[in-house]
């Protein structure tokens, strides 16, 4: 009898149970039992990128290597920064020898001082061409005046007889002559004028083309001094104090660290996930910077592939030369869709039961997911983005905190 009763019990206890999970799943959990959201593996439904990577390492590198010429065929006099050193954006890597510019600059100054007296005395010169030019054409111009005048003259006894036509014919000969030689001495002057105006015209030029040459040599003068055009670390020096280099030839070598590239490696298996093009993500400092693959060196090495990251962010200030850097290459990704964290037991690419709160009830719900990654797994329908997900596959789990262990 007692027996009965005790089967009869387990029998009511086990039908409430099955009533109050079948209560559960239609109705939500009551307020006072559910979980909260503070206290429990809890996940908000947002968008953004979802992707698998192929872990990877790599060394940060300067991006840019500058090449310094000889500004011209000279002596190392003097090397402020030996190889390897560390330079800033201005300073002074090396002097070479200024003696030659400075002569050549000397030279310069003396011939401009030549050519600014040449210069002057011709201008002097030409104000007494003009002088001598002026006062010959008004000499004409009065004997002209005068032949006309004796020509007048002439015409008034010849009237009364006092002369003979062949005197008037001769004065107006004479006449004829003095202007064809006024309009000669008019047409000789004026192309003696445009001679002394392009005379001095070529003095000036002259002039400023030495100036310019003299603008040069002193700017020479400052280029002797050779400076870092950004800032960077001295690679090679070509040469050693007292050598002599040649103009145009390669004198220091120079990395630029306003940008950086990423020199990284992976095991040869995953050579597959290593193309031109694909994305890589850079993990330097807990940052995460985007960056895709350039240049890969097909020979494998210690069963490692080499290849180059470029970056987005290329001057990120979080990057320094020589540092290591974690690299996640991307096998497979979506953009922005709509994602919850990946640490659950979600399977991927499948369709699930999860358990969404709202407004502090549980609500079942039927969700298709897609891609599992390491930090997010894609949803591709039944949530929206804002819900917030119990990282769980049971309801009952309320003593999970959010890293996932039990109070």
């Amino acid at each position: 009898m007692r027996n009965k009763k005790g089967l009869l019990t387990a029998v009511l206890i086990l039908s409430a149970l099955l009533f109050l999970i079948v209560l559960f799943r239609i109705t939500g959990l009551p307020s006072f039992l559910s979980p909260d959201d503070n206290k429990n593996n809890v996940t908000v439904v947002d968008r953004g990128l979802v992707y698998i990577p192929v872990d990877a390492s790599g060394v940060v590198e300067p991006e840019n290597e500058v090449i310094i010429l000889s500004p011209l065929a000279s002596i190392i006099e003097k090397i402020n920064k030996e190889p390897g050193s560390r330079v800033g954006k201005g300073e002074v890597m090396l002097e070479l020898d200024d003696e030659t510019t400075l002569q050549e600059i000397e030279q310069i100054n003396d011939q401009l001082e030549v050519k600014s007296n040449s210069l002057e005395r011709s201008r002097l010169e030409g104000q007494m061409t003009r002088i001598d030019l002026d006062y010959n054409m008004e000499v004409k111009k009065l004997r002209i005046a005068s032949i006309k005048t004796q020509l007048a003259d002439e015409e008034q006894l010849l009237s009364v007889g006092g002369i003979s036509p062949a005197k008037i014919d001769e004065t107006k000969q004479n006449l004829v002559l003095a202007e064809k030689d006024l309009i000669m001495a008019q047409k000789k002057n004026t192309i003696r004028l445009s001679q002394l105006k392009t005379e001095e015209t070529g003095l000036n030029l002259q002039i400023e083309i030495q100036k310019k040459q003299l603008a040069d040599k002193i700017a020479m003068l400052e280029r002797l001094k050779i400076k870092a055009p950004s800032d960077g670390i001295v690679l090679t020096i070509a040469g050693k104090k007292g050598e002599r280099v040649g103009n145009d030839k390669m004198l220091i070598t120079l990395s630029d660290l306003t940008t950086f590239k990423i020199k990284g490696q992976i095991e040869e298996k995953y050579s597959e996930f290593v193309k031109t093009g694909n994305p890589v993500i850079v993990i330097a400092e807990k940052e995460r910077l985007k960056g895709t693959v350039g240049n890969v060196t097909p020979t494998v090495a210690e069963n490692k592939i080499q290849f180059n990251v470029h970056l987005e962010e290329s001057s990120n200030p979080h990057l320094i030369p020589n540092q290591s850097v974690k690299l996640q290459v991307l096998k497979s990704m979506r953009e922005q869709v709509l994602r919850i964290r990946s640490g659950n037991s979600f399977k991927a690419n499948s369709e699930q039961t999860v358990y969404v709160l709202d407004s502090g009830n549980v609500e079942i719900r039927t969700v298709i997911f897609g891609i599992k990654g390491i930090d997010y797994q894609e949803i591709i329908s039944g949530l929206e983005e804002g819900e917030k997900v119990i990282m769980s596959d049971s309801p009952f789990s309320w003593g999970t905190k959010k890293n996932g262990n039990k109070n």
